[in-house]
């Protein structure tokens, strides 16, 4: 006898008399798919431009992506915004990022609709979708959607992935993270203690596959048929470019002859492969990228060298993500998976025009050094970097195209994208030319699966889907696309697609100074209409595939007519204000977690506190002080730390010493030692900071200062500090009391280096009033008393 079931809301169908035997039981019904539902996988590759993969025509070997193409579809006129978290809202809302109010990331977010980086309700989630119809929801790996002010240990959590539709979580929720020494979250908190140390073989790649195979094993272990959307995000290749040396050493010698040669072999190859079409023509020279045969041998042995390290990252993660499809076919669930592999932009310009062992130096504005990246050559790829490659790779990275990630030509816009559902397609191995965007991933998985757009969510009345469904491409080479009008912005750069033609508005321009575009002025009135006169280029991109010819003079009628409907996209879907400000962002004022004050209270074993929530420290004065109890035979640990390998300071015990370490960007390590040992007993034990100059954030310098150490309030060491990390301690640094479970920002210990003593309190007091000070009021209060 079946059990009798009702949907939650209706009548009891039962019957309830005065006794048991006199009643009839029913029970509220669990939600069911439809027999036979696909599971859904969504592979999100971070800043891995269209000439990357193997199966893109890239000398780089991603046998297990390249399997799935084999299998299934490629793509080859596939758009996103340009940059990961507007990106990533289009792929998870099917709304575009200014309709999420994620114009940017949301590190620089702003106080306009379109720009604030609070994705709405009403803007629902394929997770929060499918989780109604049955679903198991998990989303692993990088995340970035959740707006700065609420990521901490106050919340709220209704952003977090578990907010949105998500069961289970596993990754971090920032832009980028260490791949050694990653800042993980799991479902609803920040994890402290890592699986593994970097020294036992741990990589962030390996743990994300084997948390994406336990979670579905836990599941499908207890009900098989039960479908699961996998939302898997490895943050790879984005930087830090971090890979064990046996894999980056795969390649070595593969790009000794530079990145003309790369472009050259990688188009031939594209060709040969049907990717392009026959009639493309390769972009010409970047005019920011130096010709290879320029470069001296120090710069072409670096840069070869970054570049077999992000082709080692590459494989590596492919080989992990094989290890989940690999599980998939064990399982059985191969076969009606249907997976979506895509990247969320172009290939990084980020470590600007000489690469970097330092992905902090371009957020801080600090240009890289070539005897820097020497010294560390055999190190690139390891733990004691946060490298990036130069950006020649990069323009090489999106061959064909012209540029890269963050801007509007087609190297930053059109990414490689996959699609692979045996029990759903018969093509196999074949290639679609059909325009789509990112927004059009949603309303083609519920077109597959047979679910109409929910009319609610939670009880919240959901917007308009703004994407279209490309199911119908999948059997059919030839069928037309629906989708024939897409506006792009990215930090002032423009573009608007409409119907085989494309008109681009670079900002500044085509060329730029590094500098200029790291820090730039911000876009005007004026300048914008001088932009809107004279910035504009046309293409006709169904005839001219790659953006070569520019045809603005010819079909100006044409261009005008482009640019009245970029305004009437960017009016129907929040764009403007337009604003191309990038690192200034960073420093623009917004909510914080809590209320700012002059002093702040930390405490050991809690979870670290992130960069938008903690104390900021940077060009001001301030003091440190830890109150303790050292056991007998001393103690020895970190007291209070933010920041990585990247950049950040550190105040700890060791062998008996007070010690401070101010690491800037990677370049320096400022380090004071107390000239005698910290006694047995309870003290207070303190560092304090006296900024004696301005910064000049231009130049990546932020305030010089005194610095000083302090035992009980006697001065145990004094220093000059020239030169301190002038705008952002990193993407990924967190504040931590009591330990330093972060990449180490000073080789003088190993993480976590716990404080093996008992810490009360830290405090931290920015108000100005320093050791001196204090000193000087607690004398006249006791002069009064």
């Amino acid at each position: 006898m079946s059990l009798k079931k009702y949907k939650p809301g209706f009548p009891f169908p039962g019957k309830i008399g005065r006794t048991i035997d006199r009643s009839e039981p029913a029970w509220p019904a669990q939600r069911r798919t439809k027999d036979g539902s696909p599971n859904v996988l969504f592979i999100v590759l971070d800043d891995t431009g269209f000439g990357q993969l193997g199966c893109y025509g890239s000398p780089i070997h991603t046998p297990n992506l390249d399997s799935l193409a084999d299998g299934g579809l490629l793509y080859n006129n596939m758009h996103t915004t340009g940059l990961c978290s507007p990106s990533r809202t289009c792929i998870l809302t099917g709304r575009n990022h200014h309709s999420n109010n994620m114009a940017a990331v949301a590190d620089n977010s702003t106080g306009f609709p379109g720009y604030n980086g609070y994705v709405p309700f009403e803007n629902g989630f394929l997770s929060e979708i499918l989780l109604e119809h049955g679903y198991n929801t998990y989303a692993l790996g990088k995340w970035h959607l959740t707006p700065l002010e609420q990521i901490s240990a106050t919340g709220p959590y209704d952003r977090w992935p578990l907010g949105r539709g998500f069961e289970r979580f596993y990754g971090f929720m920032g832009g980028d993270t260490n791949q050694y020494y990653p800042e993980l979250v799991y479902d609803n908190h920040y994890v402290i203690a890592l699986p593994r140390a970097p020294e036992e073989g741990y990589t962030l790649n390996e743990d994300l596959a084997d948390r994406a195979i336990q979670f579905i094993a836990n599941t499908k272990q207890i009900d098989p048929n039960k479908p699961f959307f996998l939302y898997y995000c490895p943050g790879a290749t984005h930087a830090p470019h971090h890979v064990p040396k046996e894999w980056a050493d795969k390649y070595k010698g593969k790009f000794d002859d530079g990145w003309e040669a790369y472009r050259e072999k990688t188009f031939a190859r594209q060709k040969e492969l049907g990717v392009i079409p026959k009639n493309a023509r390769l972009s010409s020279h970047d005019p920011d990228v130096p010709h290879w045969n320029e470069c001296s041998p120090d710069e072409k042995k670096i840069y070869s060298r970054m570049m077999e390290v992000y082709a080692g990252f590459l494989e590596q993660t492919d080989y992990h993500i094989g290890r989940i499809i690999q599980f998939l076919k064990e399982a059985g669930e191969f076969e009606n998976t249907l997976i979506m592999v895509i990247s969320d932009n172009g290939a990084s310009a980020e470590g600007g025009s000489t690469g970097t062992i330092n992905e902090n130096q371009f957020f801080n504005n600090v240009p890289g050094l070539m005897e820097e990246s020497l010294e560390y050559l055999d190190k690139l790829g390891g733990p004691e970097t946060f490298s990036h490659y130069a950006w020649g790779w990069a323009w090489a990275g999106d061959t064909p195209f012209r540029r890269w990630k963050r801007e509007t030509y087609r190297g930053g816009v059109s990414d490689p994208f996959i699609v692979h559902w045996p029990r759903g397609m018969k093509a196999r191995g074949e290639i679609r030319n059909q325009y789509a965007h990112a927004i059009d991933m949603v309303p083609t998985v519920l077109d597959c699966l047979g679910i109409e757009p929910p009319l609610s969510i939670k009880g919240i009345t959901q917007s308009a889907i703004e994407g279209v469904s490309f199911a119908h491409t999948f059997d059919n080479a030839d069928a037309p696309t629906k989708h024939h009008t897409q506006y792009f912005e990215m930090i002032g750069n423009r573009a608007l697609y409409y119907d085989g033609w494309r008109a681009v508005c670079p900002w500044p321009g085509p060329s730029f100074a590094e500098a200029e575009h790291v820090f730039g002025s911000p876009i005007t009135a004026d300048i914008l209409v001088e932009l809107d006169a004279k910035g504009w280029e046309l293409y006709h991109v169904d005839k001219d595939w790659t953006e070569t010819e520019n045809v603005a003079e010819e079909k100006r009628s044409r261009l005008i007519e482009m640019i009245a409907i970029w305004y009437t996209e960017a009016g129907k879907y929040n764009v403007l204000p337009i604003d191309s400000r990038m690192v200034q962002r960073l420093n623009e004022e917004r909510p914080s977690a809590a209320p700012d004050r002059s002093v702040y209270k930390y405490y050991p074993e809690t979870e670290p506190v992130i960069l938008s929530a903690a104390v900021n420290v940077l060009n001001r004065s301030h003091l440190i002080t830890a109150h303790v109890d050292i056991p007998k035979g001393g103690a020895e640990g970190v007291l209070l730390a933010n920041g990585t390998v990247g950049g950040g300071y550190s105040f700890y015990m060791k062998d008996g010493k007070l010690h401070y370490v101010h690491n800037y960007v990677a370049r320096t390590l400022h380090h004071l030692e107390s000239s005698e040992n910290v006694p047995e007993g309870r003290h207070q034990l303190s560092f304090e900071f006296k900024v004696t100059g301005k910064p000049n954030l231009a130049r990546g310098e932020g305030a010089p200062g005194i610095a000083q150490l302090f035992i009980d309030g006697k001065s145990v060491a004094r220093a000059d500090i020239p030169v301190t990390i002038p705008i952002t301690l990193g993407i990924t640094s967190g504040l931590t009391c009591g330990s330093a479970p972060a990449s180490p920002i000073t080789p003088d210990y190993k993480p976590p280096f716990k404080f093996t003593g008992k810490i009360f309190k830290v405090t931290v007091d920015v108000s100005g009033k320093l050791h001196e000070d204090k000193e000087a009021e607690m004398r006249m209060i006791m002069a009064r008393q």
